[in-house]
């Protein structure tokens, strides 16, 4: 039997420690009571133990993460990939990846790399699709049909295939209500014209602050021009100082007075050469949670076409 530790010496306590050391105990018993423990993942005999109770309504659900075998990708008989379907849940997007377990003509597992593009279809109907890994907005909970073109290479290098694979997820996630949403006055624009337009950005939440970076896209290509005299809004800047660049089809605006029931308005101006362009717009948002980072988000708000 080992010999028992000795017993560190001991200290006389102040009147102060001792008040402190009462209070600290006292807190520990009244978060113990108010805490139970959670229950263990099985009983001891391989039974899963009761499910741990569901989140209170309003309450963030937890990010998860749900993956499903894809298939088997073979080159040469004997070099292969065995390729699954992974989605990541947890806020506004779905995000999917395909990670892989590759094996050479010798039987040896190396580390992959997936690259490729994913769809998503609900009911035969595409719902979401993007690159891989990548993400979509998430289309809300149901059973999709996730189909891959993916190109699977091991490190190092060994095995090089290509295929598609395919799984069905089931997602369960409630689709949660949006906090942000962009409105405009207008439908489309006119080549060779100067169109006006009226973008009303929403926070319909008590969550978050007032902050929102706002902004107005246009085909860069076409040679559109994007003015506004809202002070809260810019020309992107570009180029390395000095530079005093700045991207004429594009507005950047910093919003920070977003509250429910006092939406923000901007005005902008649209000046179209003889080719077309559509005008898109997008917010991003912040939600404060203390120091936490990433835990913004962004919208979409309605494309303006052109009629040619």
């Amino acid at each position: 039997m080992p010999a028992s530790p000795t017993p560190p010496s001991r200290i006389p306590l102040t009147r102060r420690a001792r008040v402190a050391l009462t209070a600290g105990a006292a807190a520990l018993t009244l978060a113990a009571v108010a805490q139970p423990s959670a229950p263990s993942p099985d009983d001891g005999r391989g039974r899963p133990s009761a499910a741990a109770p569901s989140p209170a309504p309003g309450a963030e659900a937890a990010a998860e993460t749900l993956c499903a075998p894809a298939g088997v990708l073979r080159k040469g008989g004997s070099r292969k990939a065995s390729v699954s379907l992974c989605t990541s849940t947890g806020g506004p997007s779905l995000a999917l990846s395909a990670p892989a377990s590759c094996a050479t003509a010798h039987g040896t597992v190396r580390a992959c790399r997936t690259t490729g593009s994913w769809t998503a279809r609900k009911d035969g109907k595409v719902v979401a699709r993007g690159a891989l890994p990548g993400s979509a907005d998430y289309p809300g909970p149901g059973t999709y049909e996730i189909t891959a073109q993916v190109r699977v290479r091991s490190t190092p290098a060994g095995v090089d295939v290509r295929g598609e694979v395919t799984a069905p997820l089931t997602l369960t996630q409630p689709l949660r209500e949006p906090t942000h949403r962009i409105e405009v006055d207008r439908e489309e624009l006119r080549p060779g014209r100067t169109t006006t337009l009226t973008y009303t950005v929403y926070r319909d939440s008590e969550e978050g602050d007032g902050s929102g970076r706002f902004g107005v896209i246009g085909e860069e290509d076409s040679g559109i021009r994007l003015t506004t005299d809202d002070a809260r809004c810019v020309n992107p800047l570009v180029g390395r100082h000095p530079s005093r660049q700045r991207l004429t089809h594009a507005l950047d605006c910093a919003l920070t007075d977003l509250q429910p029931g006092r939406p923000a308005r901007v005005v902008v101006r649209a000046t179209t050469a003889d080719a077309c362009s559509t005008v898109v717009s997008k917010l991003g948002y912040w939600m404060p949670r203390g120091q936490t980072f990433r835990t913004g988000g962004m919208v979409a708000g309605p494309a303006v076409a052109c009629q040619e």
